[in-house]
């Protein structure tokens, strides 16, 4: 790709689509089934369902179940990322146990009494609990018909735009810059000179060939010199950007094509699922009596939440 792009690809859909995470993934209910090693020429054989109740270890007579281990596995997903798939179950056993008997100790010894740990063990349960409402009345209630009518609704307000095809040339100077658009004043060809002068490791196999790209995607300078050219043309006067000199050849134009729904539906899904989120936590917030002593705070605060 060359130097000149400063931008992601993705920048160019022109699509407002964008979610601050709102909780932690929710840990399914189940482990998945560990399949029997097949036998040769033997048909693949279904996974068989995993009863969450039934008991992988006991500790202290206390049972934990395959429930408790899917949960665990779950929450230490990412401790046990580059382990062998093999390994993973029996990990999350090892540390389920050993949570569960230094946890034990703990009530033992009455740090579950301890004041700043009763605060924290509050707020854990209020983020679940937010979570699981996230989950249950969010995400959960998104229907495909309101995500391909987000797609539809971004699609209708991105302006038209155009795209463009342009080859380049990049030297050090603007007396090189100089010399070859005298060269193609005189007829010579732009993709020849390309090949045997751009600086542009991209261009020097391809003609300085840029391909297809959107208002946005280049430095300013050349933003600015490559849209204003008519098909066919090349720039006058050398153009003068951060990397360089460029002499630029625009070689067509076209309408700029929106993405696929398919290419973008996971954006947009997650577009609306940031909507209904603000719309739910501005209908609680306007129900609920929300007071703030300190107001320098409470300014700050309400900045904050007008941004939303």
């Amino acid at each position: 790709m060359s130097l000149l792009f400063r931008r992601a690809s993705l920048a160019s859909l022109g699509l407002a689509f964008g979610l601050t995470a709102l909780s932690p993934a929710m840990a399914q209910d189940t482990a998945p089934a560990q399949p029997a090693p097949a036998q040769p020429g033997a048909p693949a054989q279904p996974a068989a369902p995993v009863d969450p109740n039934a008991v992988v270890a006991t500790i202290n007579g206390q049972s934990l179940t395959e429930a408790d281990l899917a949960l665990a596995e779950g929450e230490l997903s990412q401790q046990f990322a580059q382990m062998p798939p093999e390994q993973r179950r029996a990990a999350a056993l090892s540390a389920a146990i050993e949570i569960k008997v230094m946890a034990a100790q703990a009530v033992t010894t009455g740090l579950d009494k301890d004041p700043d740990f009763q605060r924290r063990m509050a707020f854990l349960q209020q983020r679940a609990l937010h979570g699981e409402m996230v989950e249950k009345d969010v995400v959960g209630k998104i229907t495909d018909a309101e995500v391909r009518a987000r797609y539809d609704q971004e699609i209708a307000n991105t302006p038209p735009a155009n795209e463009v095809h342009a080859r380049h040339i990049l030297v050090k100077t603007k007396e090189a810059a100089d010399a070859i658009i005298k060269q193609l004043d005189g007829g010579a060809d732009f993709q020849k000179l390309a090949n045997e002068h751009t600086s542009d490791p991209s261009g020097k196999t391809s003609g300085g060939d840029l391909g297809w790209f959107g208002p946005g995607q280049m430095v300013p300078e050349f933003d600015k010199a490559v849209f204003a050219l008519a098909v066919g043309k090349y720039t006058e006067q050398p153009v003068q950007s951060q990397f360089g000199w460029h002499v630029i050849q625009v070689e067509d134009k076209r309408a700029k094509q929106p993405p696929a729904f398919d290419q973008v539906k996971d954006q947009a899904r997650q577009a609306v699922i940031r909507d209904k989120y603000i719309a739910l936590v501005k209908s609680l917030r306007a129900q609920a009596k929300v007071e703030i002593p300190d107001e320098k705070l409470k300014k700050t605060v309400d900045a904050l939440e007008n941004t939303k």
